[in-house]
């Protein structure tokens, strides 16, 4: 770790030493020295870093290093800060002569140069200590850190994930017949118990998964328990999964106390036949508490399924052990089976040769052995030994390493984590730490964490490729060492948020509080530690808020992530910025920030290249000082409506300006005389744009953001389609998401009712006249990249011309466009459309018609609104992929699509209001094969 934070400053001073030449002078000398010596140090860490795990003399040296880069980098950050207060000062006093701005920068001048070579001097002091204690010079090394980088854009072939490879088929078979047994009355309990790393999470998602099982329950249900339990929020996460609620329902619950959600919840389990699955249950105390809110007397056969270290605490739920599954250990030729599927991953070499060559009974038997049957052991090995050179010396090697970890501690797989995280090199390693930070059994929205990997700075560049990328490839590497788990991905294949397991994660933090990579609030004692650089805050602060946890704190603090709902007040911005001084992130998910405006000294923060504030309750102001930021990479604040002022527009290395109700302010003639023009055209760096229609659309500077990936435009007003919009979106080639959503201004709607508040989050206006509000829309064919596309507005009608769709299209969303001719026979005609939505009369007409031969990659559809529609006709050889079907709130729609059960592979049919009920009655009513079908579907 201490390369990394070496390497990552080393590039930081070689940038500043290009750029702010001028602003070090008699310093600089100084300053190029400093990064001299973090180069010499940097090549004699490579080794050292791997070798603090063994020698104890190893480690205090490393540490040492990291504290001297910590203080060289707050000193240089520092400096920067106070030569930024003066420059507002003075430009204030622009009546001064120049020397006296010369003699009020002398002083921090004067305190840098002695800072500088304070550190400079403890550098060589530490270098020369590596000799004086006979520390070993570099040795030649061969390990990830050296020669496995990711040095290109590789394309793995895909993942062989988890989910599918980490089963135990009579265990899968087993706990199936506990969930589905007949005779079963009211609720039971059952049980899957096993130690960490054996596969418990797993098993039960295969199971919760099989069609038959979902198509058994009326209604289902996963949450994930943890050891942080909290009984709200798991019987809210239930509720809403079970109950599937408008979202003015989805409000109402969200309000309400644990003991009412707990009574509403087992007043609606009672009429239905449901299956919860708990998983990671670590206490007694979790089934004591949640039980009175799953009713005894429910339907024969409900099920609430656990899975937990402890049997203690499954005999304690389940009461016998006839309904407890203990998972075993995996036998050897398992073990085996899944170590090669994990190890040639991908690869062109068959397994019969490399067996003959060089995985010989011996090697085989040294590698199962020290797995000792733990799947997540398995894969993690395996997925670690896929890296290395594929001989025999170069296996051994690493399994000879594995015996040192082996002996640190009783658990065989945490020793064989400790071995995959020490081979990683230093920047997967600084990104897999950082997977810490998020509370236990998490999702993690993967673009979220990519963005933080870019604001910390540990992604490399590599030539001209986009950063985003190369973070991308970082996460397929930690993904390919079962490191990081994929939760779901992205309809184009790539990630959208991925998992980490508790046992890894808790090796992300040992290692994080070892190397003062981050602290966890909740895990620290009373008294702060003066060195930490970055505060993760999981709980809410009871009676506090955030600037009162940081009461002991110095100016050190790098980055303050919080997940805990904590309340910012008035009084508290002041005290919370005399220690964030320096921060470079900012995330925030609060109740409330004081007034609803960010305070002004919110500019002062010039370090900041990350800030994302959520949770807010109401309105939110941003003021102009946010025009300071210089250094703001990404600016995301949910969606709330806010008011973003015009200064935005100067922050240059913007790369992701995500306020999808954000409304920029105009710039005045006066300003733009004073200031000069502001436009959007300068933030060139731009990759994600997320805003409402403005002004700032006004002329030609959306077409110059050419590097754009992802533009949500929403409420834009018909004024702003003019030539020149659309000639900018036909300019911007490289897109890979757009979503457009235009209003017509004078005659206005608010959609509500039965739709809830799905429509208050859009604040959607419509037109009544029978007005075309995308007149302009040219064709997407040069658009190679756009394989994601949401268009809001009326449409006479669709092109027939299928060039005219973007050739990689894969989902697309039409939301209130009056279509009055079927849409169908033109979009069952897009070659890789795989999702189709059809939101709130998008189509106006009574009947849709989907021939033979259409809509043949189609995975999903979904009807939402459809206020006209009567019939979909579905023609044998039509949709032959299709896994998901949604109708909801087309109340005319009485009957099912006719050839729905001809859908071989129709996995889920969900249906909400009154669509299709008189025709599920009556195939309910009579029965038979019919019935089975849609049972097993609904």
């Amino acid at each position: 770790m201490a390369e990394g934070t070496v390497t990552f400053f080393a590039e930081k001073l070689s940038n500043l030493i290009l750029q702010e030449a001028s602003v070090f002078g008699e310093v600089e000398g100084q300053i190029k020295l400093l990064r001299n010596e973090l180069e010499w140090m940097r090549l004699f860490l490579r080794d050292a870093d791997s070798k603090r795990v063994y020698d104890e003399r190893v480690k205090l040296w490393v540490n040492q290093i990291r504290n001297a880069t910590h203080d060289a980098e707050d000193a240089i950050d520092e400096f920067i800060l106070n030569m930024d207060h003066r420059q507002r000062r003075l430009n204030t006093l622009k009546f001064l002569p120049t020397c006296v701005g010369m003699v009020d920068k002398l002083p921090f001048i004067h305190e840098l140069d002695s800072r500088v070579k304070d550190i400079n001097a403890m550098i060589g002091a530490i270098m020369a200590n590596r000799s004086k204690y006979g520390l070993e010079a570099p040795t030649a090394f061969s390990s990830s850190t050296a020669d496995q980088a990711v040095s290109h854009k590789e394309k793995r072939a895909p993942v062989v994930e988890e989910s599918h490879v980490v089963e135990i088929i009579d265990g899968a078979k087993e706990v199936k017949q506990m969930l589905m047994k007949e005779e079963m009355t009211g609720r039971s309990v059952v049980s899957i118990v096993g130690m960490g790393g054996l596969g418990k999470t797993t098993l039960a998602k295969n199971v919760y998964n099989q069609r038959d099982v979902q198509g058994h329950f009326d209604c289902k249900a996963w949450v994930y328990v943890s050891q942080e339990f909290r009984a709200r929020e798991i019987l809210l996460a239930i509720a809403l999964q079970v109950m599937s609620p408008s979202d003015e329902e989805k409000r109402k619950l969200e309000e309400m106390g644990e003991i009412e959600l707990g009574k509403k919840l087992c007043g609606y389990l009672g009429e239905k036949k449901y299956l919860v699955v708990m998983d990671d249950v670590w206490s007694s105390e979790v089934w004591s508490r949640l039980q009175p809110h799953f009713p005894d007397q429910a339907k024969d056969g409900s099920i609430v399924l656990i899975t937990t270290r402890n049997k203690e605490i499954a005999l304690h739920a389940t009461y016998s052990e006839a309904f407890i599954y203990e998972l075993r250990h995996m036998r050897d030729d398992e073990s085996w089976q899944l170590f090669l599927k994990k190890a040639f991953q991908g690869t062109s070499t068959t397994t019969p040769t490399l067996i003959t060559e060089f995985l010989d009974k011996e090697l085989q038997e040294k590698i199962v052995t020290k797995c000792k049957g733990l799947p997540l052991a398995i894969v993690v090995l395996g997925g670690l030994l896929s890296t290395k050179e594929m001989t025999k010396k170069s296996w051994e090697k690493v399994l000879a390493n594995l015996e040192w970890h082996l002996d640190q501690g009783p658990q065989s797989c945490m020793g064989i984590l400790a071995l995959s995280y020490n081979d990683l090199p230093y920047y997967l390693k600084s990104c897999f730490l950082y997977c810490g930070i998020f509370p236990e059994d998490s999702e993690i929205d993967a673009w979220h964490l990519i963005k933080l990997w870019l604001a910390e700075g540990f992604i490399q560049r590599r030539g001209k490729e986009r950063l985003e990328d190369i973070a991308e490839d970082y996460m397929h590497e930690l993904i390919h060492r079962s490191l990081i788990q994929v939760a779901n991905r992205r309809v184009d294949g790539g990630v959208e948020s991925c998992r980490m397991h508790d046992l890894l994660r808790d090796l992300a933090i040992s290692q994080a509080k070892d190397a003062n990579f981050f602290e966890v609030h909740e895990n620290m004692d009373s008294t702060f530690p003066n060195s930490i650089r970055r505060l993760v805050i999981h709980q809410n602060l009871i009676n506090h808020d955030i600037s009162q946890c940081l009461h002991n704190s110095n100016s050190r603090l790098r980055s303050l992530v919080s997940f805990s709902g904590s309340t910012i007040g008035k009084k508290s911005w002041g005290c919370l910025q005399e220690h964030i001084k320096l921060l470079t992130v900012l995330n925030l998910s609060v109740e409330e920030v004081g007034g609803h405006v960010l305070p002004w000294d919110i500019g002062q923060l010039i370090h900041l290249k990350f800030l994302c504030i959520k949770k807010f309750r109401s309105h939110v102001k941003l003021p102009s000082s946010i025009g300071r930021l210089v250094n703001l990479q990404s600016l995301n604040l949910g969606v709330n409506d806010c008011n973003i002022p015009h200064s935005i527009w100067k922050l240059k290395k913007l790369r992701h300006l995500e306020c999808p109700l954000g409304k920029v302010s105009s710039q005045s003639q006066i300003n733009k005389c004073v200031n000069g023009y502001l436009g959007m055209e300068q933030l060139t760096n731009l990759q994600t744009l997320a805003l409402k229609g403005g002004s700032w659309l006004e002329g030609d500077g959306l077409g110059k953001l050419t590097q754009l990936r992802s533009l949500e435009l929403s409420k834009c007003s018909t004024s702003y389609l003019k030539t020149e919009f659309f000639e900018s979106i036909a300019k911007l080639t490289v897109l890979e998401i757009l979503d457009l959503s235009f209003t017509e201004g004078h005659t206005k709607k608010t959609l509500v009712n039965s739709l809830g508040s799905v429509w208050e989050k859009k604040n959607v206006t419509i037109d009544h006249h029978n007005k075309t509000l995308l007149p302009g829309l040219m064709p997407f064919s040069h658009h190679a990249y756009l394989y994601d596309l949401s268009l809001f507005g009326m449409l006479e009608k669709l092109r027939e011309q299928i060039e005219f769709y973007p050739p990689k299209l894969l989902r697309l969303a039409l939301w209130e466009c009056k279509l009055t001719d079927d849409p169908m026979m033109i979009l069952e005609k897009l070659p890789s459309l795989r999702i189709l939505e059809l939101w709130s009369n998008a189509y106006t007409g009574k009947k849709m018609v989907c021939s033979s031969g259409g809509f043949l990659q189609l995975k999903s559809l979904k009807f939402f609104g459809l206020d006209e529609l009567e019939e979909l006709m579905v023609e044998r050889g039509a949709m032959s992929s299709m896994k998901t079907l949604e109708i909801y709130y087309c109340d005319k729609m009485k009957k099912l699509p006719h050839g729905l059960l001809q859908l071989t592979n129709l996995e889920k049919l969900s249906l909400r209001g009154l669509s299709c009920r008189e025709s599920i009655e009556e195939i309910e009513e009579a029965g038979g094969e019919d019935w089975d079908k849609l049972r097993k579907i609904m």
